[in-house]
């Protein structure tokens, strides 16, 4: 096993557009501090309907006393649309000047795609068109209207580690697919990461967004565009998760392996700001996700032990590093991460979620178009090369 670092190449590190990251702390106490900081009345809370009848979402409206202007509860998997525009609509009318997202990946995007809509005066959904972008554009420079923006608190619940990022997706019923809105404004201002937050997640779908950090972390590591800063935090992420995950399979009321837990899920986005790219795997995720209902953590328990068996031709040593931190001392990365996947009793295979090889074409097509799959090791030159990679998963 090789333990060399990337070369100190040229680059660019970018600073997000957010305050603070608070962790290990109560989530109702620290949200009353962040919101007296922030010096906001009207708290606009964003969530789904399991977490909005259940005990930590009271204690936050308890805690936020008369700066609690309402909810949204509506939120449902991948975000559609409409889901987001009546949130937006709701939070409109309530007169909100601070949206706290409470829940997962799903939740948090439609909160960040609600921040588009009040600032841009969206209020249908057709005109959500207008604000798809194929660019993520650059996080690390204040828009012109910064000060104009309502903005965002988020309380993950899951492992997803979309509070970390500028952009958000939405699905968009008419077209099949998840699309694309970016803005540095939309990432959160404060994240608060409490591990007390994820004891009402059921277990299976903790540890398929785990998996889903491990996806980032992993695909980060493998670029061949990694750098010391991305081989450091990623290669961190990986061992926090792993270790977690095992820990929280074995002991689901272990509260420290959940904290550790978070703190990876934290650490696979750092490498991002370093310029260090996810690949393909992402890539084929969006595609099930949006074709095939497969939940994103779900996607990456299947894909990403494929992926990195077909990448290993372009990046051998940099998969050695993603064994090593999983725990392997010896043997591929794709082992590594099937044998985790094995060992937490998730799917393994495309069969396993559901998927049919007549979805193979439309699966393909739709990975294809998307932009991440420019940033593969390996490089992805025809629909047929991923193919290849679904036949290896299936």
């Amino acid at each position: 096993m090789t333990t060399e670092l990337s070369p100190m190449t040229p680059g660019l590190h970018r600073f997000y557009m957010m305050d603070r990251i608070v962790h290990g702390r109560a989530a109702a106490e620290a949200l009353q501090v962040e919101v007296a900081r922030l010096e906001k009345s009207n708290i606009f809370l964003v969530t789904n309907k399991s977490l909005a009848g259940g005990s930590r979402v009271a204690a936050i409206v308890r805690e936020l006393g008369d700066r609690y202007a309402g909810q949204f509860a509506g939120v449902t998997a991948h975000g559609p649309r409409q889901s987001v525009i009546d949130g937006a609509n709701a939070a409109r009318t309530a007169n909100a000047d601070l949206l706290v997202a409470v829940g997962g990946g799903s939740v948090i995007d439609a909160a960040k795609v609600m921040q588009l809509c009040l600032r841009n005066s969206v209020r249908d959904a057709g005109t959500l068109s207008d604000f798809v972008v194929r660019d993520r554009g650059d996080p690390s420079t204040r828009p012109a209207d910064a000060d104009r923006w309502i903005r965002m608190i988020a309380i993950p619940t899951t492992l997803s580690a979309a509070e970390f990022t500028w952009f958000g997706g939405a699905f968009n019923p008419e077209s099949g697919m998840k699309e694309a809105f970016s803005n540095a404004m939309m990432i959160p201002q404060v994240i608060i990461m409490d591990p007390q937050m994820t004891m009402e997640t059921p277990m299976h779908l903790l540890l398929t967004t785990g998996m889903k950090a491990v996806d980032h972390a992993a695909e980060r590591l493998a670029s061949l565009k990694s750098n010391p800063y991305n081989d450091a935090v990623s290669s961190l992420a990986l061992r926090l998760l792993s270790s977690g995950l095992r820990t929280a399979h074995r002991d689901p009321a272990d509260g420290e392996a959940r904290s550790q837990l978070q703190y990876g899920a934290f650490m696979s986005m750092c490498g991002a700001a370093a310029g260090a790219p996810v690949g393909i795997s992402h890539a084929i995720g969006h595609a099930l996700g949006a074709h095939c209902a497969v939940p994103h953590g779900e996607t990456s328990c299947v894909m990403l032990p494929a992926v990195m068996q077909w990448n290993q031709p372009s990046n051998p040593d940099r998969q050695s590093m993603i064994a090593a931190s999983l725990g392997h001392q010896a043997g591929s990365a794709s082992t590594a991460v099937a044998d985790l996947v094995a060992e937490l009793g998730l799917p393994r295979t495309l069969r396993d979620v559901g998927v049919s090889r007549t979805d193979f074409r439309t699966i393909t097509r739709k990975a294809f178009d998307d932009i991440l799959v420019k940033s593969n090791p390996r490089p992805v030159q025809a629909i047929s090369d991923i193919e290849e990679i679904l036949e290896l998963a299936w």
